[in-house]
C-alpha cells in the first residue's frame, strides 16, 4: 500500500467555518485516497467528524485565532489554537502540509515561527496563481512582505520558478518584475535595483512585466513587493466580479437575451470556474519548510478541498526540498 499523504487542516478558520471546512474535508478523502487529514479544530467540532470518516484523525484544540486579532501577537499568545497546531504538526513531522482559510495573517506568522523557513530564505512568500489566457501565472508576493529589498525579489523569483516546474510543468519559467514599462531603465529606484539584482543573480529572469501582462501568460512568474501584489490581485478578483455583474446584467434586459443566456450558460460557468480563485485553493507559501497554503477566508467546501489536493501535491513535488537545493546552487542574493 502506497504511504499517504497527510495534511493538517485548520477547521476553525474561514467565514463559513467549521462546516465549509469539514465538507471540504470530506470531499477531499472522497477525490484523493493518497490523502490522510489531521483536522484540527474544537473538540466537538473535529472528533465527531473525523469519528465518521476513514483516515481523518481529530487533533483537539482549545483555542481559536480570530481575523480581527493581531497575527503574530495571536501565534505567540494562542499556542493552542488550530492555526498554530497545525503548523506544530509540520514541525515535528506528523504532517507533511497545512492548509487554514483563516487569518491570512496568523497563518504567515505560524508557518514563519512554528514552521520554519528554509535555510537561506530571507523572506517567505505568498504566492497566488492568476488564470491567464494562454497558460497560467504566478504572482508573489501577495501579502507576506509589504516592504521588500531586492535580494528578496531575487529568491521570490527563484521560488516561483521551482513551484510553477514542479506543480505545473512549466518547463524553464520566465519570471518577469511587475514594473511600469517593459524597458530595463523604468520604474522607481527601487524597481530599478530590482532589475538589476534579479539579471544578475536569476538565470530565469526575462525582464519586466506591465500590469497587462499578468493575465496574457506572457510570464510564469511575476515578482513584486507584498503591498503591490496584494492591491494587483484584490484589483484582478474584483474586476472578474464586475465583470459577470456587467454580462448578467447584459443577458436579462429583454426575452430574446435570457434565452440565448440559457444557451452560453454551460460555456460561461466554465469561464467562471477557470478565473474562480476557488479552483486553485489557496495561495502557497513558499519558502518555508513544509507546504503551507493559504485559502480565502470566503472559501466554500470546493476550495478547501481543492487546497488540501494542492497541498498534498507539493509534499509529493517536494517543493520546499527543491528550492533548497535550488538555493544552495544558485546562491541567490
Amino acid at each position: 500500500m502506497a504511504e499517504l499523504t497527510t495534511i493538517a487542516v485548520d477547521v476553525m478558520g474561514g467565514d463559513s467555518a467549521p462546516r465549509a471546512v469539514l465538507d471540504g474535508i470530506a470531499q477531499a478523502l472522497s477525490e484523493n485516497p493518497s490523502i490522510q487529514v489531521i483536522a484540527c479544530g474544537l473538540p466537538e467540532v473535529v472528533e465527531p467528524f473525523a469519528a465518521a470518516h476513514e483516515r481523518c484523525e481529530a487533533h483537539a484544540c482549545s483555542e481559536v485565532i480570530a481575523m480581527d486579532e493581531h497575527p503574530a501577537n495571536a501565534v505567540r499568545r494562542k499556542k493552542d489554537s488550530s492555526i498554530v497546531v497545525g503548523c506544530r504538526l509540520v514541525k515535528e513531522g506528523r504532517a507533511q502540509g497545512f492548509f487554514s482559510a483563516g487569518s491570512t495573517g496568523a497563518c504567515l506568522s505560524a508557518a514563519t515561527l512554528v514552521v520554519g523557513r528554509i535555510k537561506g530564505i530571507k523572506r517567505p512568500a505568498l504566492g497566488q496563481i492568476l488564470p491567464a489566457y494562454e497558460k497560467p501565472t504566478l504572482l508573489l508576493d501577495v501579502g507576506a512582505n509589504a516592504d521588500c529589498k531586492p535580494e528578496y525579489l531575487v529568491q521570490f523569483g527563484l521560488m516561483g520558478a521551482v513551484y510553477m516546474h514542479q506543480l505545473m510543468g512549466v518547463d524553464s519559467p520566465k519570471v518577469g518584475l511587475l514594473n511600469i514599462g517593459e524597458e530595463e531603465e523604468k520604474g522607481s529606484e527601487f524597481a530599478l535595483e530590482c532589475h538589476k539584482a534579479l539579471a544578475e543573480h536569476l538565470p530565469a529572469f526575462a525582464g519586466n512585466a506591465e500590469g497587462r501582462d499578468l493575465l496574457t501568460g506572457e510570464f510564469d512568474v511575476v515578482v513584486t513587493d507584498g503591498f503591490t501584489g496584494n492591491v494587483v490581485l484584490k484589483t484582478v478578483e474584483g474586476a472578474s466580479k464586475t465583470m459577470f455583474r456587467y454580462i448578467k446584467d447584459a443577458f436579462m434586459t429583454s426575452l430574446a437575451t435570457k434565452l440565448a443566456a440559457l444557451l452560453v450558460k454551460p460555456s460561461l460557468a466554465k469561464v467562471k470556474t477557470k478565473l474562480s480563485p476557488d479552483t486553485y485553493g489557496g495561495a502557497p507559501l513558499l519558502g518555508v519548510k513544509g507546504a503551507v497554503l493559504v485559502g480565502h477566508g470566503s472559501s466554500n467546501a470546493r476550495a478547501v478541498a481543492n487546497g488540501i489536493a494542492k497541498a498534498a501535491e507539493t509534499v509529493e513535488a517536494d517543493v520546499a526540498g527543491v528550492i533548497a537545493a535550488k538555493l544552495g546552487e544558485e546562491g541567490a542574493a
